[in-house]
């Protein structure tokens, strides 16, 4: 209990000091939605959803990306995928250029899937291979779950558990102020995405300064301290709870970063080997974001997995 109070105090020394400190700018979505070629705006439900799409032909090839990501993590991929496919990477609620949701729940499992399945609807979809990674493997495997009759199969790469997005949450994201001057102030500084991404790949080399601002441009927009909120604030629903991998009985390839220090490949093998249909490959020499570090030995490890 000590240790648990002592972690909750200094989280709120945090949250509170961020309340003085100077705010980052943001920008306004009508801006960035105006900027945004107009085909990669999808209205779902009177929101506007950011996807990215390659190929033109084949079976779908949905692509999901990570806590703190966006369709851009799947740039180096998803290319050579659709040289074979039609893929389609979204931006899930809460990140990218998707437009933030004002409702809470939109940030909890049922509103992504929602969102997914409605990005699916919307292209006229029927069932896609999905490929999740981190995060995004929560969710497809969630969706999986509960939607098989739209999921093909499933690729998990470096993969959350179901109960992910339920345990990542703190108490004090629930309070408005605290959370808003968090992210403002502290959350959206360069040098927390640099220790993320660091923290994420095994070359720590590979995390330029120009790509700690793609990443960070893709979180500095309007509605993001909402999104934290919803993403982050505790909830009284569990989905994951009765979560069985046994009863996601579909072709299944996990691959995992054998350097990765977020999740790791135990905890990846262990999932394998409770899903009746899934072959699980170790990537050496990668942490925890396979589509950065190695997207063409990714893409072929999926195309291979596609094409069997």
């Amino acid at each position: 209990m000590r240790g648990w109070a002592s972690a909750t105090d200094a989280w709120l020394l945090v949250a509170l000091a961020s309340l003085t400190a100077g705010c980052v700018s943001l920008t306004p979505y009508e801006e960035l939605a105006a900027r945004l070629p107009a085909e990669r705006l999808l209205e779902v439900d009177g929101q506007r959803v950011h996807v990215e799409r390659w190929g033109t032909a084949g079976e779908t090839v949905l692509l999901l990306h990570g806590f703190g990501g966006s369709s851009y993590s799947w740039r180096l991929v998803g290319p050579a995928l659709g040289e074979r496919h039609l893929v389609v990477a979204l931006d899930l609620n809460g990140f990218g250029y998707t437009e933030r949701p004002r409702d809470l729940d939109a940030y909890a499992v049922g509103g992504q899937l929602a969102l997914i399945l409605g990005v699916l609807d919307e292209l006229g979809i029927e069932r896609a291979h999905v490929a999740g990674h981190s995060y995004g493997g929560a969710l497809a495997l969630h969706l999986a779950w509960r939607h098989p009759e739209r999921v093909a199969s499933l690729i998990l790469v470096d993969s959350a558990g179901p109960e992910y997005p339920s345990r990542r949450r703190h108490l004090l994201a629930g309070i408005g102020p605290l959370a808003t001057g968090f992210v403002r102030s502290l959350g959206l500084r360069p040098v927390r995405i640099r220790k993320g991404l660091e923290a994420s790949f095994h070359d720590d080399s590979a995390v330029t300064p120009e790509l700690v601002e793609a990443y960070l441009e893709r979180l500095r927009v309007e509605g993001i301290a909402r999104a934290y909120r919803g993403l982050t604030a505790p909830r009284r629903d569990r989905p994951e709870q009765g979560f069985d991998y046994a009863a996601v009985d579909l072709p299944a390839l996990v691959v995992w970063g054998a350097e990765d220090r977020l999740v790791t490949p135990e905890e990846g093998r262990h999932a394998a080997e409770r899903m009746p249909r899934a072959r699980f490959v170790l990537l050496d020499d990668v942490g925890h974001i396979p589509p950065e570090e190695r997207p063409a030995e990714l893409a072929r490890l999926i195309l291979d997995f596609l094409g069997d």
